[in-house]
């Protein structure tokens, strides 16, 4: 008769685009192999993992399940097979609470996976979390700034594969890199901060190119981006005061009404999605917070003291209109006819060169299941003009032709990476 083979659950924290990798004393009492947060599991891997980690994250880390990864057998020469169950969890904080038996713990690149002396399979676990463009381009759940840092992490891991492969050469992996590169800018055309960001590691790595460059460039591009997102919400954070409407989700937003204390907040639930529901709950701890149908927006603006309407951004255009959610532009207009004005807040790489928007179609079935034969328009995004908006970024509000001069040089980035040779030395 047959058993199953032993199980066990290994937790990729992720933070600011690094994983937690924890080194646990060896059964000689000498620092082991690096791990991720792993346990063995007899029955649901999901709630062992979720246990996993709590008995690591401090209570100020609030760690939310990413993605969970086909399970694989490794072996084991001292612990004999066993099948291994991936997770990936996001992290607010870097807080981690282990156990006695861990001698030391790091946040670092997942591409260091390769770089050290790890458990069995914990290179294959993680490449069954990671993201691919695949994951950019269906991800529905998350704003233009997250899938710009998620586009990035895909570049990474690439580079870092190739950079420490067994074969030294290198003979094509700038192409490679190249494709991928062009790969990760379609996935997801609407958002111009994934194709400028892309194009600024490109652009550096480009000097050397190399695949160690790329590497390099795209870590250092996932904190430019977390700087950059933070600054321009505290920049907008001190614009607020009484009580601030918004509508859809964007982690800049959030950061920024977080920040700003005293205000109270309205909350458009933004259909079909409704993702505008989790913003409320998310700020209604400590202020108050109402949560309103769409279409309400602008009878609230006309009836209620609102100081601000406050939105993010997933494109700015160089002519500094702003392309957001579906209902950004109906409630910035309204805004303007009561004389209230209205805040996109966004770092400066979400600035596009390219005039011509793309505002993608939602799924039908969102607006209409029938069997009638009935046109649907479900536009995810819409532009909102110029003189109804004011954009502020990482440097503050931007005036129009401070927005055409930063497109300019997002467009300057574009052309470096149409050359698909590396600079000379």
């Amino acid at each position: 008769m047959s058993t199953r083979a032993a199980r066990s659950v290994v937790c990729f924290l992720r933070n600011r685009g690094e994983v937690l990798l924890v080194r646990p004393r060896g059964s000689d009492g000498e620092p082991g192999r690096w791990d991720g947060v792993s346990d063995t599991v007899s029955d649901d891997p999901g709630r062992g993992a979720r246990n996993a980690v709590r008995s690591v994250v401090g209570p100020e880390n609030d760690c939310s399940p990413v993605r969970a990864g086909e399970p694989f057998p490794i072996e084991d020469g001292r612990e004999g097979s066993r099948e291994r169950f991936p997770f990936l969890f996001e992290c607010d904080s870097r807080a981690v609470e282990p156990s006695d038996e861990v001698v030391e713990f790091e946040w670092v690149p997942p591409t260091e996976i390769r770089r050290r002396e790890t458990v069995p399979g914990l290179g294959r676990a993680y490449e069954r979390v990671a993201p691919t463009v695949e994951t950019v381009a269906a991800d529905t759940d998350h704003g233009s700034a997250w899938l710009s840092v998620s586009a990035l992490a895909v570049l990474r891991d690439r580079a870092g594969g190739l950079a420490t492969a067994d074969d030294p050469s290198g003979e094509h992996e700038w192409d490679d890199l190249l494709d991928l590169a062009a790969d990760l800018r379609a996935a997801r055309p609407s958002m111009a901060v994934v194709e400028n960001r892309v194009n600024r590691a490109m652009a550096t790595a480009n000097e050397s190119g190399t695949a160690e460059a790329v590497e390099r460039a795209t870590i250092d591009g996932i904190e430019r981006a977390f700087e950059a997102d933070a600054a321009a919400a505290r920049e907008a954070a001190g614009l607020l005061s009484g009580t601030v409407v918004t509508l859809s989700r964007s982690g800049t937003v959030l950061d920024a009404l977080r920040t700003a204390d005293g205000t109270s907040v309205i909350v458009g639930e933004s259909r079909p999605a409704r993702e505008g529901v989790g913003v409320a709950e998310a700020l209604a701890d400590d202020r108050s917070v109402t949560l309103a149908v769409d279409a309400a927006l602008p009878h609230l603006l006309a009836t209620r003291p609102v100081e601000c309407v406050l939105v993010g951004a997933d494109t700015v255009l160089s002519d500094g209109s702003v392309v957001n959610k579906v209902g950004t532009r109906g409630l910035a207009l309204a805004a303007a006819h009561e004389g209230i004005p209205t805040y996109a807040v966004t770092s400066s790489d979400k600035i596009s060169y390219d005039g011509d928007p793309d505002f993608e179609d939602g799924a039908r079935g969102a607006v209409y299941d029938g069997g009638e034969t009935i046109d649907i328009a479900n536009p995810t995004f819409d532009r909102t003009p110029a003189d109804a908006v004011t954009v502020v970024t990482e440097d503050g509000p931007l005036a129009p032709s401070d927005i055409a001069d930063r497109a300019d040089e997002l467009a300057g980035l574009a052309d470096r990476t149409k050359d698909t040779s590396p600079d000379p030395e």
